[in-house]
């Protein structure tokens, strides 16, 4: 009865074909690759990039093995970025990466990827994956293209991503030692200090593991964390801080050897 009901509905819908006509496929006109790369091109100079990015796909469908076939991936991870649409452009850089490893603009290509993700880093109390995936891919190009155009203001942006990954261990530290869990804020700290030395953050970091070691009684700790704070930056007003706090218990800064925070950062 099954096969009864489905074939009556085949033939209905056949039916209802050519009753109302069936549908053709309109094939899609074959345009040369050098009018299309042109088109596409001259589209990108009046900022015209929704046409660009249409030609350049058309050239990927119609002329996938040309020579301009290269050139037009990486046209499309640029457009994407150029748009702001970033996600686009961290998958079209990945596509273009993986067909092309060894061209001369891979570094280009892991430049756009790697700003793409900086481009999405949210505030210190959001999820910093994006700041921990620019860093990542900043410090690919570095490694493998120290000396590109692109590698100067990779690590520059690379610093500033790693002093957010700091900044939101801090404000984690801080909210576990408002709350008495000076064990937690304390690895935490010890994270921004030994991981995110070069980090803006790092002094705040010494003072609140001295604040921390204090609460928890460990003394020696906390000397040595004001010390290492002092010895690093004497000026701060941070190690004003941690050097008063020391001196409610009568405790001065105080080196500690063997102490994983070691002498000096």
């Amino acid at each position: 009865m099954l096969k009864t009901v489905t074939l009556g509905f085949f033939a209905l819908a056949l039916g209802g074909c050519f009753m109302f006509g069936s549908s053709k496929i309109v094939e899609e006109e074959i345009i040369p690759v050098e009018v299309l790369y042109d088109s596409a091109i001259e589209s990108v100079n009046r900022q015209g990039y929704k046409a660009a990015l249409e030609d350049f796909q058309k050239l990927d469908r119609q002329h996938p093995y040309s020579e301009y076939a290269e050139k037009s991936k990486l046209m499309q991870v640029f457009i994407y970025f150029r748009t702001k649409k970033l996600e686009e452009a961290i998958l079209a850089a990945d596509r273009y990466l993986a067909l092309y490893p060894s061209s001369e603009d891979a570094a280009y290509a892991m430049y756009l990827k790697g700003t793409s993700y900086y481009g999405q880093i949210r505030d210190i109390t959001r999820d910093q994956q994006n700041a921990q995936s620019a860093i990542e891919t900043y410090q690919q190009l570095i490694a493998n293209y120290p000396n590109s155009e692109y590698a100067a203001d990779a690590r520059t942006k690379l610093l500033l991503a790693q002093d957010q990954i700091a900044g939101k261990e801090m404000s984690v530290g801080r909210y576990y030692l408002g709350n008495g869990q000076y064990t937690a804020a304390i690895n935490r700290f010890k994270v921004v200090v030994e991981e995110h030395e070069k980090s803006t953050h790092v002094e705040e970091a010494l003072m609140r593991l001295t604040e921390a070691y204090l609460k928890l009684g460990l003394v020696s700790e906390a000397r040595n964390s004001a010390a290492v704070l002092g010895l690093n930056y004497p000026a701060s007003s941070w190690y004003q801080d941690a050097y008063s706090l020391l001196q409610t218990q009568n405790l001065t800064p105080q080196a500690q050897a063997g102490n994983t925070l070691g002498a000096s950062l």
